[in-house]
């Protein structure tokens, strides 16, 4: 429980303040913040004993506080469009958007050791599409172009179609498509462009491979449990990180007020009304001490209406 000194209950969506008087409510998500893999990778690079050493190979997370906490440790980072340059440490510390097959042997024709934190649930989504590649089929992904994890994908198949959304699905002339997903892409935004996909190809043999993580699923069913229950959102995450992006559109798509802010300092409060259900989520990139601090500063928020 993050703020442990703050009065909450447990409600359907998490923990509900006590009100004791007061009439603003806080709901924070009963999933939020850093995933597994996430966590897991930061570990590993806090753990690196020569820093200086060490080169991280595009960004850990997309949240520039923990960059800068791992920058001040001495490790160097390249970022994500720096990736094609060779690190200039003997050591080179794989994020957990893993990478591709092809810069890995890069990597490693250089000489360079390898420290690799990629997530097991994103090993799964390369080998789910090297599987389909061997059965012959065209490979597509449902992901964001561009995005790191996708990259990994596309760089090992190129002729890989990538399809972030309904409104972008084509027809092809293939006649056996094999259909994967990046790990973070939306349940429900999968399962509308996989249709679409099986609407433009009706004579086309279809394999889909599920390959959306857990962590994903327990977050999109949360913030789907918190929104029916509140009246405006407030997410913590980087501006960068596309799953806390997510997370406030997701909102403003049902009609609910929402607010991204990386630091409790961002937090306004003429955003909030005396009879507000304010809901708490965070991105998988966000860390439990910045959840912490801006739940401490919703909950002094609160107590201005006393």
């Amino acid at each position: 429980m993050f703020a442990s000194q703050i009065p909450f209950s447990r409600g359907r969506a998490g923990l509900v303040p006590e009100m004791k008087g007061f009439r603003m409510q806080i709901v924070v998500a009963s999933a939020l913040g850093w995933c597994f893999g996430v966590r897991d990778a930061v570990a590993a690079a806090n753990s690196v004993t020569n820093p200086a050493e060490v080169t991280i190979f595009g960004e850990l997370v997309h949240n520039e506080q923990v960059l800068q906490q791992l920058q001040d440790r001495g490790l160097h980072q390249l970022t994500e469009g720096d990736r094609q340059r060779l690190p200039s440490t003997p050591t080179v510390l794989i994020t957990a958007h893993g990478i591709s097959e092809r810069n890995w042997q890069r990597l490693t024709n250089a000489g360079l050791a390898i420290v690799d934190t990629t997530c097991p649930l994103v090993r799964r989504v390369h080998a789910a599409a090297r599987l389909l590649v061997q059965e012959d089929r065209h490979l597509v992904v449902i992901g964001q172009p561009g995005h790191v994890e996708v990259l990994g994908i596309v760089e090992d198949f190129p002729a890989t179609d990538v399809w972030p959304d309904v409104a972008s699905v084509t027809t092809t002339e293939h006649r056996r498509l094999g259909v994967i997903s990046q790990s973070t892409t939306r349940p429900d935004v999968a399962e509308a462009v996989l249709g679409r996909i099986r609407e433009l190809h009706p004579h086309a043999e279809i394999r889909w491979v599920d390959t959306i993580c857990q962590p994903t699923r327990d977050r999109q069913r949360a913030i789907e449990e918190l929104l029916d229950q509140i009246s405006v959102l407030v997410v913590v995450g980087g501006q960068r990180s596309n799953n806390s992006q997510a997370l406030a559109e997701r909102a403003r798509t049902r009609g609910i007020r929402a607010h991204l802010v990386q630091t409790a300092d961002q937090l306004q409060q003429d955003w909030f009304r005396c009879d507000d259900v304010v809901g708490l989520t965070a991105g998988t990139s966000t860390p439990d001490a910045a959840i912490t601090a801006v739940q401490q500063r919703l909950e002094a928020i609160r107590q201005q209406w006393n």
